[in-house]
C-alpha cells in the first residue's frame, strides 16, 4: 500500500510539482495538501499521514511555527523540510531538526528547476527514509535540568575514567537525525576530556559551521568545523565540512585535518568510511568509533578496514534511541560492536574508554 504523505507549502506551482514529483513514485501518494501551516495542523490533528512535506516560509502559521505547535500539542509527525530557506538559512534548518523534522532538502527558488532528476532522486530518497524513520517524540529536549544532571555524571564517571592510559582518538559518524542526536553527545563532554572528537555527519556544504556553532554554545569541550591543517588537539570536537570528505593525516609529529575532493562514497559526501580508514595509520593506541542514527551502511567498512590495523573499541547506538537505524545495525549486523548503548549513554562511554585529564 502507497505511503500517505501530506505537502505543505503555500505556492500552488510548487505543491503542483512536489506531488508530481511524489505521485512519480509508486511507493508514495499525496493524501492531502495545505497552504500554510493553520491548514496543516488541522489536518494532522485529525488525521494520520506516513510522512509530511514542509515548506518554511508561509502566510498566517510558517513551517517552524507549525512544528512547535505539533510539539505542543504532542501531535507526532514524521517531517521532511523542503525550502529555500533550508540552503542560506543554515539557522533556521538547524531549528526545524531541532524541533522534530527528520531531514531536509533544499527546494531550488525556481519551481521548474526542481523538476531535474538530481533534485527528484535525493527528493524521493530523502522522503523514503524518513517515511521508514522512528516518528520524534515531540517534547524532548536539552534542559537546563538535563545539563545539571549531565554534570554531575560527568563528575562521577570522571573519578573512574581518570586512570585510563595511552593516547586515544573518538571517531563519530551519524546522519538523519544525527543533528539533534549530537545534542544528547557533546555537551556532556567534559572540557578535560583526554581525547580529539572527529564527526562526520552527513549534511551539504554550508550547513556544517551553523551545526558546530551550535554545539559548542551548548558545550563545555570546544567544537569547530574543521579547517584545513587543524593539528587535532584533546578536548575539542571537529565537525567535517559538508560537501568534502575528512581525512587524518601525520604531519611532522602531529595529527592534521586534511580534506578530499574524492566522489561519493555510501551515496554520501562527507564519508565516514574515509575518516576511519585514514587512521589506519595513525599512533593512536586506540580509536574509539562511535557509530549513531543514520540511513545506510556508512562507517561499516571504515570500521571493519580499520580493525585490521589498529586497536578499537565500536560503540553503536540502540535501535530505539534512533531516529533511522540504518548506520548502527549495519555495525551491529557486521560483528564490530563492543557496545550497543541508548543515546544518553554515549558519552559517558566515550569518557570511560578515553579517559580524562
Amino acid at each position: 500500500m502507497a505511503k500517505k504523505i501530506l505537502v505543505v507549502d503555500d505556492s500552488a506551482l510548487m505543491r503542483r510539482v512536489l506531488c508530481d514529483i511524489i505521485e512519480s513514485d509508486e511507493r508514495f501518494q499525496v493524501q492531502d495538501r495545505a497552504v500554510n501551516g493553520l491548514e496543516a495542523l488541522e489536518l494532522l490533528s485529525r488525521n494520520t499521514y506516513d510522512a509530511v512535506v514542509l515548506d518554511v516560509n508561509m502566510p498566517q502559521m510558517n513551517g517552524l511555527e507549525l512544528l512547535k505547535e505539533l510539539q505542543k500539542r504532542k501531535i507526532s509527525a514524521r517531517v521532511m523540510m523542503a525550502s529555500t530557506d533550508t540552503r542560506e538559512g543554515a539557522k533556521t534548518t538547524l531549528d526545524a531538526l531541532e524541533l522534530g523534522a527528520l531531514d531536509f532538502i533544499h527546494k531550488p527558488n525556481n519551481a521548474m528547476d526542481c523538476r531535474a532528476d538530481s533534485f527528484k532522486d535525493r527528493m524521493l530518497r530523502i522522503l523514503s527514509v524518513v517515511v521508514d524513520s522512528r516518528a520524534p517524540s515531540f517534547g524532548k529536549t536539552f534542559t537546563l535540568d538535563e545539563m545539571k544532571t549531565s554534570r554531575k555524571m560527568v563528575e562521577l564517571v570522571s573519578k573512574h575514567a581518570s586512570g585510563v592510559t595511552g593516547n586515544r582518538i573518538v571517531a563519530l559518524a551519524s546522519s538523519t537525525g544525527g543533528p539533534k542526536a549530537l545534542q544528547s553527545v557533546i555537551p556532556r563532554l567534559p572540557r578535560n576530556l583526554k581525547a580529539p572528537v572527529l564527526i562526520v555527519q552527513h549534511m551539504p556544504a554550508g550547513f556544517t559551521a551553523s551545526l558546530a556553532e551550535r554545539l559548542d554554545s551548548l558545550s563545555e569541550v570546544h567544537v569547530k568545523e574543521a579547517a584545513e591543517g587543524d593539528v587535532l588537539e584533546a578536548g575539542t570536537v571537529y565537525i567535517s565540512m559538508g560537501g568534502r570528505h575528512m581525512n587524518i593525516q601525520t604531519s611532522a609529529g602531529r595529527y592534521t585535518i586534511h580534506y578530499t575532493d574524492q566522489p561519493t562514497r555510501e551515496g554520501v559526501k562527507p564519508c565516514a568510511n574515509y575518516m576511519y580508514e585514514s587512521l589506519m595509520d595513525s599512533r593512536y593506541d586506540q580509536v574509539v568509533c562511535v557509530v549513531m542514527t543514520g540511513m545506510g551502511a556508512d562507517g561499516t567498512e571504515g570500521i571493519r578496514h580499520l580493525k585490521e590495523k589498529k586497536k578499537i573499541h565500536v560503540i553503536a547506538q540502540e535501535e530505539s534511541t534512533c531516529a533511522v537505524y540504518g548506520m548502527p545495525k549495519s555495525v551491529v549486523k557486521a560483528e564490530l560492536a563492543d557496545q550497543i548503548v541508548p543515546l544518553e549513554q554515549i558519552a559517558q562511554e566515550i569518557i570511560m574508554n578515553v579517559g580524562v585529564k
